[in-house]
C-alpha cells in the first residue's frame, strides 16, 4: 500500500506533468518506472513467442506518448495508470500493424486472452483482432471497452476500476463478466470466419 506522503508526491508530480514541467515528468518517471516495466513484462510475456518488442522499449514508448500528449492530465495515480494502460493498448496494437505491414498480413502478434476467459487459459487472439473487437465493443457499450482495457492492458483490480469509474465493484464485476464473454465470442467467431 501506498503511503500518504507517497501518495501526495505523486499527486505534485502529476500535477506537474500535466502543466508540462520537464522535472516533474522526470520525477514520475523514476516514481513509476518499475511498475510501469513489470506491468509491460507481464504483458509481453503474454505474446506470441520471438516477439521484437521489449518491457523497457514498450514503457519507453508509453512515456514518450505522454510526454508527446497536450500535458499529462492524470487525477491520482490510478488514473494516471489508466491512462498508461490505453498507451501501451495502442503502441501494441501499432508495434502489430507495422509488423503486418511488412509482412503483407502474415504472422500477427499474438496475444493471450487468460484474463478474458478463465476457462480458455490457452486461448490467443490476434492483437489487433482484440483491438477491433474492442472498438466494436465501444461502440455498443463504452464503459465495458474501458473495463476490458483496464483490466487487460492496465492489469488494475476491480476495487481500483470500480473507483476510477465511479461505480460499484458489483457492477464492474458483472460488466466485466459480460463484456468477457461478448469478446469470447466475438474473437472465436472471427476465428473460424
Amino acid at each position: 500500500m501506498t503511503s500518504q506522503p507517497d501518495r501526495v508526491e505523486t499527486m505534485r508530480l502529476l500535477a506537474g506533468a500535466g502543466r508540462g514541467e520537464a522535472n516533474a515528468m522526470a520525477g514520475l518517471t523514476e516514481r513509476v518506472y518499475a511498475e510501469l516495466r513489470a506491468l509491460a513484462a507481464h504483458y509481453i510475456q503474454r505474446e506470441r513467442s520471438g516477439h521484437t518488442l521489449e518491457p523497457t522499449a514498450l514503457v519507453h514508448e508509453v512515456f514518450l506518448r505522454l510526454i508527446d500528449s497536450k500535458g499529462l492530465h492524470a487525477n491520482d495515480r490510478r488514473h494516471f495508470f489508466a491512462i498508461a494502460a490505453g498507451a501501451m493498448r495502442r503502441v501494441l496494437v501499432d508495434h502489430a500493424r507495422t509488423r503486418d505491414a511488412a509482412k503483407r498480413g502474415g504472422g500477427r502478434a499474438r496475444v493471450a486472452l487468460s484474463t478474458l476467459d478463465a476457462a480458455a487459459d490457452n486461448a490467443d487472439a490476434d492483437a489487433l483482432a482484440l483491438d477491433d473487437a474492442l472498438t466494436k465493443l465501444a461502440r455498443f457499450d463504452a464503459r465495458q471497452a474501458r473495463i476490458v482495457e483496464l483490466r487487460f492492458f492496465g492489469s488494475l483490480t476491480m476495487d481500483e476500476i470500480a473507483e476510477l469509474l465511479g461505480v460499484s465493484k458489483r457492477t464492474i464485476e458483472s460488466e466485466w463478466a459480460m463484456a468477457r464473454a461478448w469478446l469470447h465470442r466475438e474473437l472465436a467467431g472471427g476465428a473460424s470466419a
